[in-house]
């Protein structure tokens, strides 16, 4: 499903509400939400709005668990920092529970802190993640979360967490796999501005090419993909 809105702010408008949605879906089903977030500038705008009347208000947070989808490995006061901004923006301004705040802590040794979050995840969730929700966004170059063009982690099909050494001149990572995201029963990609616009055609409308375009490999098995976009994002596509 492909949701387009006239502008950024409509995009974050219509991505926190389904998140409210889902999270009040999602605790009256099974009792609790657990949902993966992203970072990068694009979500900032929907963090607050989840922060604010109405919707802090109506949005479970004592039985939400809050993980993340990918982190660069940098300290949480960082402003680089996916958790760190998150905090800032939503978790410090809402009635989530501490314990249910789940960070990548990866600032000291990316393997090792892959190693942790899956350890992690295997405590928090019976088999294989089924996250009611996964936050993720676009690169210009075709990749979401920490999943690169050509990384090794793309292929991997057994690890739920992989550290991802992107080049000496980067900042370290760690992100879920392929096979976890695939996993959620909704990913929601949110994806605005025109420097997005040539990365989207080519995943949605190109051919297929997972290993240069990665944000092709996310297709839910058994759960819904939706892409939130504003025009200036989708000004390539053809429907």
């Amino acid at each position: 499903m492909i949701r387009t809105f006239s502008d950024p702010e409509a995009v974050s408008r219509a991505t926190a509400d389904l998140f409210v949605k889902l999270a009040r879906e999602a605790v009256s089903a099974r009792g609790r939400f657990q949902v993966a977030l992203s970072g990068g500038h694009t979500p900032f705008r929907t963090y607050q709005l989840l922060a604010e009347p109405p919707r802090r208000e109506r949005t479970p947070w004592p039985q939400m668990e809050v993980f993340w989808g990918d982190e660069r490995c940098v300290p949480m006061d960082d402003e680089r920092s996916n958790a760190g901004m998150a905090a800032r923006t939503l978790l410090a301004h809402v009635p989530v529970m501490s314990g249910n705040v789940h960070p990548i802590r990866c600032a000291g040794d990316p393997d090792a802190g892959a190693v942790d979050y899956e350890a992690l995840l295997r405590t928090r969730f019976p088999s294989i993640p089924n996250f009611d929700l996964i936050l993720l966004g676009l690169g210009p170059d075709g990749h979401t979360a920490s999943l690169f063009p050509e990384s090794p982690v793309l292929a991997e099909q057994k690890r739920w967490v992989a550290a991802v050494h992107p080049g000496e001149s980067d900042i370290q990572r760690v992100t879920l796999t392929p096979t976890v995201i695939n996993a959620a029963r909704v990913v929601a990609f949110v994806v605005t501005g025109r420097n997005k616009a040539r990365a989207l055609h080519a995943v949605l409308e190109g051919p297929l090419d997972h290993r240069r375009l990665p944000a092709q490999l996310i297709h839910p098995r058994r759960g819904r993909l939706i892409w939130l976009t504003d025009k200036a994002a989708a000004g390539e596509l053809a429907h």
